[in-house]
C-alpha cells in the first residue's frame, strides 16, 4: 500500500498551557469535510481537555470519534495503550480520514512516531506531521512553558513516566522532531521580540522547517494538515536527548479531585479558586462547575497566577449538575483544607 493509500496522522505536541487544545478546536472548526478522529493523551483524574474537545459539538469529529488515554505519557504507553487504540480506529467500518494526536505536555515525540512503523500499523497509517506547539511568551523568557512547576508536577504524579530530563531538553526533543513548529502566543510579544524569537528557533530546528506564529491557536486545517511528511521513515534525521536512554525517577506530585456545589455565578467560584493557587504546594487546577440559572456547564483552568473561566457547552439531560475539579500539585498537600476552601 503506498503512502497516499494510509490514513494520514498528526502528532501535536508541545508543553502544559501551549494552546494544544486550543489548536486542535480550530482544527475542528476548519476541517472542511474531514472527518478527524482525535487520541487525546490526558492527564490527572478526568479527561477535562477531551471533555472540552467533546462539547464542540462539530460534525468534522463526532464524540464516538474522540479517545481518551489517561494512564500516563503517551510515549510510554506506547504498546500498552496507544497502538490498540490506532488499531481499534483503523478496523472501523468507516475509519477516519485524518487522526490527530494530542500528547501530553511531556511525551517525547520521537517513541510515539517510532510506534507507527510497527508492523500492525505501518501498512495503513503514516504520521503526516509533528506539529510542536510552543508558548511565544515563555520560551522567549527561557521558562520553556508559561508553568515551569506545574510541567514538572505532571512529570513527577505520572507513575508510566519512564524519562525525566530538564524542560530544555524536552522541549528540543520537541522542536526537533516538528514537521512545523506553532509559536502561540504571539500577540504577548512586540514584534522585535517576537522576530527575535522566531530567528532563534529557526536556528534549533531542522532545514526548512517552518516557524509559524499564531494567536489562541487560530491556525487552519489546511495548514497544519496534509503536510505528507512520512515522518516515521526518516526518525534518524530527527535528534533527540533521549535516544537510547531510559531514565527512571518520579515520586514527588500528587493530584486529586473535588466535586463542586452549584455556584450563584462564576465569580465567588474564580475567587476561591485563585486563592487556592496560592495555597503552599499547589501547581494547577482545572475543571467543570454548575452555575445557578444558566444551561452551560462553566470550564475552569488556572496554573500559576493565571485563572480563566468560560462556558462550554450545554448540560446534558442525562448529566447531574455536579461540577468537579483537579487539583495538581507538590505531595503532602492538604486536602482537607483544600476542599473546604473551594467547596465552602
Amino acid at each position: 500500500m503506498s503512502q497516499i493509500q494510509k490514513i494520514p496522522a498528526t502528532v501535536i505536541t508541545g508543553f502544559l498551557g501551549a494552546g494544544k487544545t486550543s489548536l486542535i478546536r480550530h482544527l475542528l472548526a476548519t476541517a472542511n469535510g474531514r472527518r478527524l478522529a482525535l487520541i487525546i493523551n490526558e492527564f490527572g483524574d478526568m479527561g477535562v481537555d477531551g471533555e472540552v474537545l467533546k462539547a464542540c459539538g462539530d460534525e468534522a469529529c463526532r464524540e464516538d470519534d474522540i479517545v481518551e488515554l489517561a494512564n500516563g505519557c503517551i510515549c510510554c504507553t506506547v504498546a500498552d495503550d496507544f497502538l490498540p487504540t490506532i488499531e481499534a480506529l483503523l478496523a472501523r467500518p468507516e475509519p477516519p480520514d485524518h487522526i490527530v494526536i494530542e500528547t501530553s505536555g511531556l511525551a517525547l515525540p520521537k517513541p510515539l512516531v517510532r510506534a507507527f512503523s510497527w508492523p500492525e500499523v505501518r501498512t495503513r497509517v503514516t504520521v503526516d506531521g509533528v506539529i510542536a506547539v510552543v508558548d511565544a511568551a515563555a520560551v522567549a523568557d527561557g521558562q520553556f512553558a508559561s508553568d515551569p512547576a506545574a510541567v514538572q508536577a505532571q512529570r513527577e504524579a505520572d507513575e508510566a513516566l519512564d524519562h525525566d530530563s530538564p524542560l530544555a531538553e524536552v522541549f528540543e526533543d520537541q522542536i526537533q522532531c516538528a514537521d512545523m513548529v506553532l509559536v502561540n502566543k504571539a500577540d504577548l510579544l512586540d514584534p522585535p521580540a517576537l522576530a527575535r524569537l522566531t530567528e532563534d528557533l529557526s536556528g534549533q530546528i531542522r532545514a526548512n522547517i517552518k516557524v509559524v506564529p499564531a494567536q489562541h491557536g487560530t491556525v487552519d486545517a489546511d495548514i497544519v494538515l496534509g503536510l505528507d511528511a512520512g515522518a516515521e521513515t526518516d526518525l534518524d534525521a530527527r535528534p533527540s536527548h533521549h535516544d537510547g536512554v531510559d531514565d527512571h525517577d518520579h515520586d514527588d506530585f500528587e493530584s486529586f479531585q473535588i466535586a463542586l456545589p452549584e455556584f450563584a455565578e462564576p465569580g465567588p467560584l474564580a475567587a476561591r479558586l485563585a486563592a487556592v493557587l496560592d495555597a503552599p504546594g499547589v501547581l494547577r487546577v482545572k475543571g467543570f462547575a454548575a452555575i445557578a440559572g444558566k444551561d452551560m456547564r462553566l470550564v475552569v483552568q488556572g496554573v500559576g497566577d493565571r485563572l480563566q473561566h468560560y462556558f462550554d457547552r450545554d448540560w446534558r439531560p442525562e448529566e447531574n449538575r455536579i461540577g468537579r475539579l483537579v487539583v495538581i500539585g507538590l505531595k503532602g498537600l492538604d486536602q482537607d483544607a483544600i476542599t473546604a476552601a473551594v467547596a465552602a
